[in-house]
């Protein structure tokens, strides 16, 4: 027979016990196996209600669009690709595969994507398919053509959001006045392939940070959470100076005007010498599987130096980080971490 000999505490030992015994858990920051996906850029991943992360990025050949799915990030790279669409060998969508984004809406998958034509590589406009089917890699993808902004001008990169019970696509595009740089554009859209009314600029290359080599601002992703709605950008050349920046609204106020909007002055995320992770830039937002904790999606080299031009480089990496959150409610991104050991 064994006795349970009890013994009292003193005082502040008994308070220390019962606070950490009653105190709330707290769930550990994820970290996740990085690089997540070799030699993809300008990754989006979506985790949906099926349990699902679906992915898809550019590839490094800029001839076709892959999309594959995981249930978790870092499987995403094991995971078989399918290519569900290939580049015109001639006319438009015949050149320059970019930036491609996978969301469902109204019950059908779209994909958003850029491309040149083959005659002309850098008549860059933006393209969508659409695919009927509940499961993105069964059904047909079914070209719909360009997703006109308004003005026929240089334009890629488009992203869409809802926002009470509005959808709003976001995208980059040469101003129409034909000045030189990229800038971000809002717009309302009435259809999944179609906008309505006039679009708001949301930001243009206005510091050293968004001009180094090339006056860009690209790659809108939005976040809205803690009564905001955040808009990050990449901003300047694809090499070790490409960075975020980011803009930002209230959630209630009215998106389509321009006062709305403040751009912070400095970029919120940039190349770590210290991490090794250079030119990170063009990211996706999404979520732990419990949505618990909003991750950051980006890519980034793991050298600073390259040969030749920064876009035939193809080792732009897909990686995640958990986001932390400050507590006026702005996002902290901290810096690119380092590459997990292998």
């Amino acid at each position: 027979m064994y006795r349970l000999t009890v013994r009292a505490l003193p005082a502040p030992a008994l308070a220390l016990c019962l606070a950490t015994a009653f105190a709330p858990a707290h769930a550990a920051e994820p970290v996740f196996h990085n690089p997540l996906v070799q030699q993809r850029a300008d990754p989006q991943v979506s985790l949906q209600p099926d349990g699902w992360y679906y992915y898809t990025a550019t590839v490094p050949e800029y001839d076709r669009i892959e999309i594959r799915r995981a249930r978790s990030l870092d499987d995403l790279g094991a995971a078989p690709a399918k290519t569900v669409w290939r580049k015109h060998a001639t006319g438009a969508m015949g050149a320059h595969i970019w930036a491609p984004e996978m969301h469902r809406i109204d019950g059908k998958w779209y994909i958003y994507f850029t491309a040149g034509s083959a005659e002309h590589p850098w008549e860059i406009r933006l393209y969508a398919l659409e695919n009927a089917s509940a499961d993105p890699f069964a059904g047909e993808w079914v070209e719909r053509g360009q997703v006109k902004t308004g003005w026929e001008s240089f334009s890629l990169d488009a992203t869409t959001f809802e926002h009470r019970g509005q959808r709003y696509l976001v995208w980059t595009q040469t101003a129409p006045d034909g000045s030189k740089g990229t800038n971000i554009y809002l717009a309302k859209m009435d259809t999944p392939l179609s906008i309505k009314g006039p679009a708001v600029l949301l930001t243009k290359p206005e510091y050293a940070w968004e001009k180094v080599k090339f006056a860009v601002d690209e790659g809108p992703a939005v976040l809205v959470s803690h009564g905001r709605v955040f808009v990050t950008f990449s901003a300047s050349a694809t090499d070790a100076n490409y960075c975020l920046g980011m803009v930002s609204a209230p959630a209630d106020a009215d998106l389509l005007d321009a006062k709305s909007w403040t751009k912070l002055p400095e970029p919120v995320f940039r190349s770590s010498e210290k991490n090794g992770q250079w030119g990170p830039g063009h990211n996706a937002f999404t979520t732990t599987p419990d949505g618990k904790t909003d991750v950051l999606v980006y890519h980034a080299r793991n050298y600073r130096e390259i040969q030749g031009d920064s876009l035939h480089d193809p080792n732009r990496h897909t990686r995640a980080q958990a986001i932390r959150w400050r507590a006026d409610g702005m996002p902290d991104f901290g810096e690119p971490v380092a590459d997990a050991p292998r």
